[in-house]
C-alpha cells in the first residue's frame, strides 16, 4: 500500500514538473535574442479591447527580482518613481488594458552592451487601437537585461512618458 502511494505521488510529482517544464519551453523562443525579447515584451502588453494578455509569458520574460520602474510627477507635482514585481503591474494595469485596448510600439531603440548586460533606451508610442494614426502617448523605456549564456532576462524596466517639460530628445527618435 505505501508503496502504491509513492508510486502515485512521485508519478503526480513528475508529471507537474514535465508540465511546467513544457510550459517554460514552449517560450524559450521568445528569449533567445535580445531582439526577440524585446520584440516579445511590447507584443505581449499589446492587443485589442476585451484581448486577453498572456500573464505567463509577460512573468517569463522576467528575472525572479526583476523590477518594473514608472516616474514622473504625482499628482502633488512630486517627481518620485513606483517600484513594482511583474505579479504587481499585471495587479495595477492588466484590467486597464484589456478594457481599452493598447498597443505599445517600439519607434526607436538605444543599445549598449558590456559583457553580460545590456541596456536598451527603447522610445514606445502608445495607442488605443492599431488603426490609429497618433499615439495618445509617447515615452522611453530604459530597459536592464541579463544574458545568463542561455536566454536574456529582464531586469528592470525603468520607463517614463513625455510631457511638455520633458520632451523625446532627437537623439531618442527614429531618424526620417
Amino acid at each position: 500500500m505505501k508503496r502504491s502511494i509513492i508510486f502515485i505521488l512521485s508519478f503526480f510529482v513528475i508529471s507537474l514538473t514535465v508540465k511546467a517544464q513544457d510550459s517554460r519551453d514552449q517560450y524559450l523562443s521568445k528569449v533567445q535574442t535580445l531582439d526577440s525579447t524585446i520584440e516579445t515584451l511590447y507584443g505581449v502588453i499589446s492587443g485589442k479591447k476585451g484581448e486577453e494578455r498572456n500573464w505567463e509569458l509577460f512573468k517569463y520574460l522576467f528575472h525572479p527580482d526583476a523590477k518594473l520602474i514608472p516616474t514622473g510627477k504625482n499628482q502633488a507635482g512630486a517627481i518620485g518613481a513606483t517600484f513594482m514585481t511583474p505579479e504587481d503591474y499585471i495587479a495595477r494595469a492588466g484590467k486597464m488594458l484589456v478594457d481599452i485596448g493598447f498597443f505599445e510600439k517600439e519607434s526607436h531603440r538605444s543599445v549598449d552592451t558590456f559583457g553580460n548586460i545590456t541596456q536598451v533606451f527603447s522610445t514606445y508610442n502608445s495607442y488605443n487601437n492599431e488603426s490609429m494614426d497618433k499615439p495618445f502617448m509617447r515615452g522611453i523605456n530604459s530597459i536592464q537585461l541579463l544574458n545568463d549564456g542561455n536566454r536574456w532576462w529582464i531586469i528592470n524596466i525603468y520607463w517614463m512618458q513625455e510631457s511638455p517639460e520633458n520632451p523625446i530628445p532627437e537623439k531618442y527618435l527614429p531618424k526620417n
